[in-house]
């Protein structure tokens, strides 16, 4: 059988305010003419498939018809669970509608499995799928014959205890799969991820997944990844970049041949929906940005700007890179010359920073009072600079 694994789609998502819907929508048309070419029996989507607890009815919208297009009216099976970002009975309150079409949305973690069976191969998948388990869904799955040492147990031995529970149905004539949305001890984490781990607390382990499946397709990461381990346990990845610590980054989906008893054969699809995240560095100044632009350098990107200055930037200048280009995100002067002075008086008196900016304004400009906003700007990036420990 063919499975696709998918997560973190985070629809209702913005980027400093700007929407992200129009790049969501073309990523649901992405998505769904790949699950037809390439022939998918089954499509999985470990969590976060909103951004907030309370989505945008937009977002709802645009969810409820990718699912649709993606069971293809009931043809193919689709599994998803919530992540920390969903709220689980929300989720889950379509889930006696959404299963006619095939698709069954699981909200909060519960003590079953799911057989699944695949009408082109004859084959049969069983699927233990765990939604985000906070602490208190742990010790509600857990109240019922468990013992007081085993909720009073580490995280991840809890987990440990589900998994290997679960991963009882496993059988050797079936494909046998885990879908859950985590943080895996040796994850690579990004900004744009709400963390779930506290200090380590809610750090789970590698061995507590390896319970007999031959696959493990998780959530909660955005970067594409396989974790160490003997059994095949993958992020993913979001489809989308979320934040400019994404930039650069190739977002994907993964799709896997799986027959029972054999190991998976993967491949990863690269998207091609989403404007990429851009970091822009003109150490040149204003004319090296005006030239990027004439060139239509990363035409189609969101743009963070560094640019260096010898002069401050005006209003008028600001408004015209804004109009220039829609996607700059971040305009961040730096004024290399005026903070090397700068340090130079803070050395030689006592005066408050924001006192010594305006008098080296003052003189730079032949008297002219620096707005606030200015001098917070200035200051926000002088604290950057000194918080910043490769500097």
């Amino acid at each position: 059988m063919r499975i696709l694994h998918t997560a973190d789609w985070h629809f209702g998502r913005t980027l400093e305010g700007r929407s992200r819907l129009a790049e969501q929508e073309a990523f649901v048309d992405e998505l769904a003419l790949l699950v037809k070419d390439q022939q998918i029996d089954l499509v999985l989507l470990a969590g976060d498939v909103y951004d907030s607890v309370n989505p945008p009815a937009a977002a709802e919208q645009l969810f409820y018809d990718a699912l649709a297009r993606l069971s293809d009216q009931g043809q193919r099976p689709v599994y998803v669970i919530a992540g920390n970002h969903d709220h689980p009975d929300r989720l889950a309150a379509a889930d006696p509608l959404a299963h006619k079409l095939g698709v069954t949305l699981v909200g909060l973690p519960e003590a079953r499995v799911h057989t699944v069976d695949i009408r082109r191969t004859g084959e049969t998948a069983v699927l233990f799928a765990l939604p985000y388990p906070s602490e208190s869904r742990l010790r509600e799955l857990l109240s019922e014959g468990a013992d007081e040492a085993l909720l009073r147990a580490v995280y991840s031995e809890r987990v440990r205890h589900i998994v290997a529970e679960q991963a009882k149905h496993y059988r050797a004539d079936t494909v046998n799969l885990l879908m859950s949305h985590l943080y895996v001890l040796g994850g690579q984490e990004t900004e744009s991820e709400r963390p779930i781990q506290v200090g380590g607390a809610y750090t789970v382990d590698t061995s507590a997944l390896e319970a007999g499946a031959q696959y493990v397709a998780l959530g909660h990461l955005h970067r594409p990844q396989f974790l160490k381990s003997e059994t095949t346990i993958r992020y993913s990845g979001s489809p989308l970049a979320y934040s400019f610590s994404e930039a650069g980054q190739a977002k994907s989906v993964t799709v896997l041949d799986l027959k029972p008893g054999a190991a998976p054969q993967l491949e990863e699809i690269f998207l091609s929906s989403g404007r990429p995240l851009v970091e822009w560095k003109a150490k040149g100044g204003l004319a090296e940005v005006h030239r990027w632009l004439d060139e239509d350098k990363d035409a189609n990107a969101w743009i963070d700007l560094e640019v260096h200055l010898q002069e401050t930037m005006s209003m008028e200048q600001l408004h015209r890179l804004r109009l220039a280009r829609d996607g700059f995100i971040h305009i961040r002067p730096v004024y290399p010359d005026l903070e090397a002075s700068l340090q130079e008086a803070v050395s030689a008196t006592k005066l408050p920073m924001d006192e010594l900016f305006r008098r080296f304004y003052e003189r730079q400009t032949g008297g002219a009072q620096p707005e606030p906003e200015l001098i917070r700007l200035f200051l926000e990036l002088l604290h950057t600079e000194e918080d910043d420990p490769a500097v």
